[in-house]
């Protein structure tokens, strides 16, 4: 008998807190934000006040996509509430297992369009990625539509 997408979804979802991924509920990009600071907050023992929070967020958009992957294995630079300048490590790469893990679904954002993405995996709350399940049989050309 053929698995429904849903199905498909609580199975990796189920696989995956096997795994150690921690199951988080993340419907909308306002709960991402919350997620992501918590998350960057935790890993890096420091309380963010809104204000940093949000010249962290503008330090993550800043160059090219080649740009943006040289930041994620980096440390972001930002100026705290003092003008002092500080930084946040975003992935321990030397300690892998001491990032946080987690697994989401069905998150909406919104751009030009709304986008919902079946399963998203995120490490320490950077949601890296989008997993778009199909039932057996549906053409590959379905999930890109």
């Amino acid at each position: 008998m053929p698995q429904s997408e849903q199905q498909l979804e609580n199975k990796l979802i189920t696989q995956l807190t096997g795994l150690g991924y921690e199951r988080a509920t993340i419907p909308d990009e306002r709960v991402l934000f919350a997620n992501l600071k918590t998350q960057l907050e935790k890993h890096n023992g420091r309380r963010l006040s809104d204000a940093e929070f949000s010249r962290v967020r503008t330090a993550l958009k800043v160059g090219n996509v080649f740009d943006r992957a040289t930041l994620l294995r980096d440390k972001v630079k930002y100026r705290d509430d003092a003008g002092e300048i500080a930084y946040l490590q975003l992935f321990n790469r030397s300690r892998w297992c001491q990032n946080e893990y987690q697994v989401t679904h069905q998150v909406s954002l919104k751009s030009k369009r709304t986008n919902r993405y079946d399963v998203t995996l995120l490490i320490n709350g950077l949601p890296l990625v989008h997993i778009e399940l199909k039932k057996r049989g549906i053409k590959l050309k379905q999930a890109f539509k």
